[in-house]
């Protein structure tokens, strides 16, 4: 009773623009007797948020209240953009370590480069003080056109260097990797759909073409979604003119259908699409167009299962509600949410559940709520109410984790320890090293890097285990790989060392041989 009380008074929050109804009046009454006659003082806001959260909890998995302050920060990675200073940065040994300085960005501008360790902003001492990353970010972060002033201590140099960055708005990039798979094959990763994606995407699309792309992997693993238009927007690339991309449709909201336009940029061409279980939304739009269309052959994992649509909602204090207000659908007609009547808990734990019945491991375990048969343009069979069903199943092997790994990974050292090789070494790797290419082939973790990786977590106070070390050491030496890679070259250079030589997800290898494989052009699954 007291939650269901809670829930309804959040509608005596916010304005009142028809005729009130006997419920929220009677909200609206009993608010003003928990005020006049409670026997405690009550903090209004507080019974109020806690309203709104109980009562979006009773709806649906992605109804959800964001509080004012945070508003921001959860809008920021779709945004496209911040204000800033323009670094990526580590706290390493109580000290701000620059990963790297954004292209074109402010820090760039001035000089700021990466291995440069950041020990004095605004005259306050920032080393050896503690410092977290919230710390640092409301330190650099600021108003565009707002100077800081920076020292920094750089190998090589005896004094430290002081600069005076003007802060800018930042770019956060949505697709994280592009580069030539193999020959006349592209690789795109995209990690969310924001505000620049589309944007993004057309430019890799161009640059790869000039690098003599005829076919492309697109790897949406991994990418939680975003906008719908953004979504719509990367299908048309690859769709004719007036097919239907999705539709979406609600109790208030009549059928919304949504088309490609004639101006795709690679509608022609083999297309493989890379899910997992950590694809969703936006991404199973235009998974699931794909899918439908037979355009592009889908290679991994079953998706998370979200069909659902949300629309902002301001209240009057600032805050906001995220409002499911649709279901989307693919081309064939499916929504593919999974089903949340279990409740909240069990939604969440969804993606456990299938590991632990094995879903993960063997095609044969995937279990699909809907079974209602849908056909694809070819009249293929599809199913919904539980994500997309990939093509080509790809398993993972979780022989190779272990929890010493998960601790290394969870605890920064493999990132600690891959920042201190590349500050020791950077200059020899570049001079070794042409490309990223060369590196990842003729690249090889040496016992001395991986003697200071365990030093490092024997200092984070992680037990030795010498099962775990044995069974994780391959995944240990790419991470430290990888990441010696990104920091480097950048975030591309990171992929293309996890995707060549990834012995848990084979999806790459895979997506590689399926886009070379004739016997799908004679399917009709992928088509040049």
């Amino acid at each position: 009773m007291k939650k269901l009380l809670l829930a309804l008074a959040v509608l005596a929050a916010v304005p009142v623009f028809s005729q009130p109804s006997p419920a929220s009046t009677k909200l609206q009454a009993l608010l003003y007797q928990i005020e006049h006659m409670y026997v405690d003082s009550v903090d209004d806001n507080k019974l109020v948020n806690s309203a709104i959260v109980s009562m979006l909890a009773d709806l649906d998995p992605h109804s959800v209240y964001i509080p004012k302050e945070d508003l921001e920060e959860v809008n920021e990675p779709l945004k496209g953009n911040f204000e800033g200073v323009g670094i990526q940065f580590n706290i390493v040994r109580d000290t701000i370590y620059v990963v790297d300085a954004i292209a074109s960005g402010p820090s760039e501008r001035v000089g700021i480069r990466a291995g440069d360790r950041v020990v004095k902003v605004d005259s306050e001492t920032v080393a050896g003080t503690g410092v977290k990353n919230a710390d640092v970010i409301k330190l650099l972060r600021g108003p565009k056109g707002t100077k800081v002033n920076v020292s920094i201590v750089r190998q090589g140099e005896k004094a430290p260097l002081d600069f005076t960055i003007t802060r800018d708005k930042i770019p956060i990039y949505s697709v994280e990797a592009a580069y030539m798979a193999a020959p006349g094959v592209g690789y795109i990763k995209v990690s969310r759909f924001g505000a620049t994606t589309t944007k993004e995407f057309s430019d890799k699309l161009d640059m790869l073409k000039k690098q003599g792309m005829k076919d492309l992997v697109l790897d949406l693993q991994g990418n939680g979604g975003g906008y719908l238009r953004a979504a719509q927007e990367m299908a048309d690339q690859f769709l004719d003119d007036r097919k239907l991309i999705v539709y979406t449709e609600g109790r208030t909201s009549p059928r919304e259908d949504l088309y490609a336009s004639s101006t795709g940029k690679f509608e022609k061409g083999r297309l493989v699409v890379m899910v997992d279980e950590g694809s969703a939304s936006a991404s199973e739009i235009v998974t699931g167009a794909m899918q439908d269309w037979d355009r592009a052959v889908v290679v991994g994992r079953r998706s998370f299962g979200k069909g659902l649509v949300q629309r902002p909602v301001m209240l009057p204090d600032g805050s906001a509600v995220r409002l499911t207000v649709a279901r989307y659908y693919t081309p064939s007609g499916r929504c593919i949410q999974k089903s949340y009547a279990d409740g909240l808990d069990a939604y969440r734990h969804e993606g456990m559940d299938r590991l632990r019945d094995g879903e993960l491991t063997s095609a044969d375990s995937i279990h699909i709520q809907d079974t209602v048969k849908y056909y694809t343009n070819n009249k293929r069979i599809v199913y919904g109410g539980g994500g997309i069903v990939p093509d080509v199943f790809v398993p993972i092997d979780t022989s190779l984790s272990s929890a010493w790994f998960g601790q290394l990974v969870r605890k920064g050292i493999t990132n600690t320890a891959a920042i201190n090789y590349v500050d020791k070494h950077r200059a020899e790797i570049q001079r070794q090293y042409k490309d990223v290419d060369a590196f990842r082939k003729n690249f090889t973790v040496a016992p001395d890097l991986t003697n200071a990786m365990e030093k490092l977590a024997e200092e984070a106070k992680i037990e030795p285990d010498s099962a775990g070390m044995a069974r994780s050491q391959r995944l240990v030496d790419l991470r430290l790989k990888a990441l010696i890679a990104r920091d480097v070259w950048n975030t591309s250079a990171y992929w293309q060392v996890i995707n060549a030589d990834n012995p848990v997800d084979l999806s790459y290898e895979e997506a590689l041989r399926v886009i070379t494989d004739d016997e799908l052009q004679r399917t009709k699954l992928a088509e040049r």
